[in-house]
Parts: structure tokens; sequence; C-alpha cells
């Protein structure tokens, strides 16, 4: 009893202690995340890339390019929000099909980014966020492969140096993919299921 009532004591006496430093620290974080109209930048940003999927849709499928466009705007210090569109062209790799196939991949996005930006310049990043694809297999492939909708969690990481209102990036994005009806495992009547990898640079302008 007398052991567990030191415990409390201590417990009581560390909480008082910190009390005033979490206060300060709540403070400056609060301060951090306020809206600043005065202070929102809003930009545009283009950009190329590579990427694929990963499991068994990766199995059967190769390397792709990618584009994108993108609007963003940082009405926080710390936090940022940008919509866009991408398109990628993902080949087909796969014993039924005939070379020279592919999937295009239409995709929209929303997504939010979470980082300082230092020195005016840096801006380090990670973002979470919601995004939907049409996937359209090409003609020569449609007797395995289907047009499909799939849904996408993009998790993305990546940094970005601003040169007065030009901006340049680089990032990657690991998209968990839902709703895979694409085309089914060889030899089953099961539907392929992966991820989606994609790394890219941007350039682009803020304003």
């Amino acid at each position: 009893m007398r052991k567990t009532s030191m415990m409390a004591g201590l417990v009581a006496a560390g909480v008082s202690v910190a009390g005033p430093a979490f206060a300060v620290d709540a403070t400056q974080v609060s301060r951090k995340l306020s809206y600043n109209e005065e202070g929102v930048q809003g930009g545009l940003d283009v950009g190329i890339g590579l990427g694929g999927f990963t499991g068994d849709l990766g199995d059967e499928t190769g390397v792709g390019g990618l584009f994108n466009i993108t609007a963003n705007a940082q009405p926080y210090q710390y936090i940022g929000v940008e919509v866009g569109y991408e398109g990628q062209n993902i080949p087909i790799d796969d014993a039924r099909v005939l070379g020279g196939n592919h999937i295009w991949r239409n995709n929209g996005t929303l997504l939010g980014k979470l980082g300082p930006i230092v020195d005016k310049k840096w801006h380090p990043f990670v973002g979470v966020g919601l995004g939907l694809s049409y996937l359209h297999a090409s003609s020569g492939s449609q007797d395995v492969y289907n047009n499909d909708w799939q849904t996408e969690l993009p998790l993305a990481a990546g940094i970005e140096y601003r040169m007065g209102h030009l901006s340049a990036g680089v990032r990657a994005t690991y998209r968990l993919v839902g709703g895979e009806e694409l085309v089914e495992v060889p030899g089953t009547n099961d539907d392929a299921k992966g991820s989606l990898f994609n790394g890219n640079i941007t350039v682009g302008g803020r304003f």
C-alpha cells in the first residue's frame, strides 16, 4: 500500500511539473496548425514517373510510365492538400495474351499532406488520401483482361524544393488497391490481387 501511494505521489508530481511544458507545446502546435488565410499558397504541378502493380497483378504485368497534373494548396503551415489526375500505361506480360497489349489507368486522387517547410525552400512530407481509377485493357487482351474500377488508398512520401515561385520534387506512392476484378490468376478462378507502387518527379509553380 505504501509503495502504491509513493508511486501515485511521483506520478502526480510529474504531471504537475510537466503540465506547463505540455501546455506550451500544445499552444505551439495549435499555432502551427491554425488556419492562416493570408499565408495560403496554391500551386500546380506536372509530373512523370514509372511504376506498376505488386503481388499477383505484378506477376502478369510490367512497369509502365505515368504522367500527372495536380492542383495543391497549403492552408496551414504543416498541412497541405492536393487533388489531381494521373494517367499510366501498364504493359501486360502474360503468356495468355499476345505481346504489345497494355492497361491504361485513369486515376483521380485527393491527398492530404503533412510536413514542415524548412528555410522557406525544403518541404519534406508524408501523405494519405483516397483515389479511384478506371482500368481499360487494350482490345487484344480483353478475352483475358476486363475493364475495371479500382479504389485506392495512396500512402505517399517525398520532398519538394522551392525556388521563388517555382517548385521541383520527387515522391514515392504506395497504393493499397481494392475491388480488383481485372484478371484471374492463371489456372484458377481467383481474382489476381496486388497493390500499386509508383515513383515520379514533379515540376510546378506556387502563387
